[in-house]
């Protein structure tokens, strides 16, 4: 059996309508790639249809059935049985494009034969909002060059709402594996760890300006919906805590000062985010978790707490008090979903 180049990694949870799109749309890459599928405890036919891919595509196919865990434990299971190069995470609504899929597995291939494989292939992902047939894709070509494999220094600036998210990053595993990444369970909102802690590990990446994943979006129960993430504020608290305290930001600066750059960039804009889950539907037990939080990231680095409080975009909350800062935050949200319409 000839080794294999994709880990592809299914969290999936009563899944049976649509995770058979996402299976398929797979399922061309052949025996360069694996899939494995992971039963999160589901209640419905889920893990009957795993185990139909498996015995049908044994070669390609793999049934991982456990207990529920949450996405985030979904993810561990990728990380800890991938047996391909790399890994890649679709989620089980989701699905990848077929051409863009044959075209990274010719790079790989390319890459591998003159022995510089990179440590991390970035490519676009597109929002598929279904319900009216709408597209926004996310393209990285302001951000990084072209074809070439490139360290952190020829990254350039990301803006306001704009970061890396797991659906357009492709890790090698013994890079992931080395990075000690382990998702908390039963947790929502873990891909922004994923996309975030393991990256002072990654010293080289490949950028594609291909829009390989396809990310569905717009059902009524989906995480990223803004009466759904309201109920979520404790989870969002919890991976932003662990984001700000997988490492010390401060010490990235002396060796790496763009990816320091960007780091202290992609958690201003995540502690956005959770300044907007307290602020969806703000109550008194929220603003007190919120100040939790604070007191918990100053605990362990000073300077992040000083920086994300005072002098990063999201303080205006801390200056304008609770009532101007409640408006700007929903303001700002509102203004990005109209563009993404997470929730409908």
């Amino acid at each position: 059996m000839s080794e294999k180049l994709i880990s592809f990694c299914i969290p999936s949870y009563n899944s049976e309508n649509y995770m058979r799109k996402c299976i398929e749309s797979i399922l061309p890459g052949g025996e360069d790639v694996e899939i494995i599928i992971v039963n999160d405890g589901s209640k419905d036919k889920t893990g009957e249809i795993a185990d139909e891919y498996a015995a049908k595509y044994p070669t390609i196919c793999r049934a991982v059935h456990q207990e529920n865990g949450g996405h985030g434990e979904g993810v561990n299971q990728g990380i800890r049985l991938g047996k391909g190069l790399y890994l890649k995470i679709v989620d089980s609504d989701d699905w990848v494009n077929e051409e863009a899929l044959l075209t990274l597995i010719a790079k790989i291939k390319e890459h591998k034969a003159a022995g510089t494989l990179p440590e991390l292939y970035i490519t676009n992902f597109v929002y598929e909002h279904v319900e009216d047939n709408t597209t926004y894709v996310r393209s990285y070509k302001k951000n990084f060059k072209e074809n070439v494999i490139a360290t952190w220094k020829e990254m350039k600036p990301f803006h306001y709402s704009s970061t890396l998210l797991m659906h357009s990053l492709m890790y090698r595993l013994d890079v992931l594996r080395s990075s000690g990444l382990v998702l908390p369970k039963h947790t929502f909102y873990v891909d922004n760890l994923y996309a975030h802690n393991p990256l002072p590990y990654v010293k080289n990446y490949y950028y594609m300006d291909l829009n390989f994943y396809r990310y569905f979006i717009g059902r009524s129960d989906q995480s990223v919906n803004w009466d759904v993430f309201a109920k979520r504020t404790d989870q969002q608290n919890r991976v932003m805590l662990g984001m700000a305290t997988a490492f010390h930001l401060y010490d990235i600066k002396k060796t790496d000062k763009h990816l320091f750059k960007y780091l202290k960039h992609n958690l201003a804009a995540l502690m956005s985010v959770t300044y907007a889950f307290t602020y969806a539907k703000i109550t008194k037990e929220k603003k007190q978790a919120l100040k939790q939080l604070l007191k918990d990231i100053k605990a362990f680095d000073p300077k992040v707490y000083r920086f994300l409080k005072y002098r990063s975009y999201v303080c205006v909350c801390t200056y304008l008090g609770d009532w101007i800062g409640r408006k700007l935050v929903i303001y700002g949200y509102k203004r990005l979903n109209k563009k993404l319409k997470f929730s409908t």
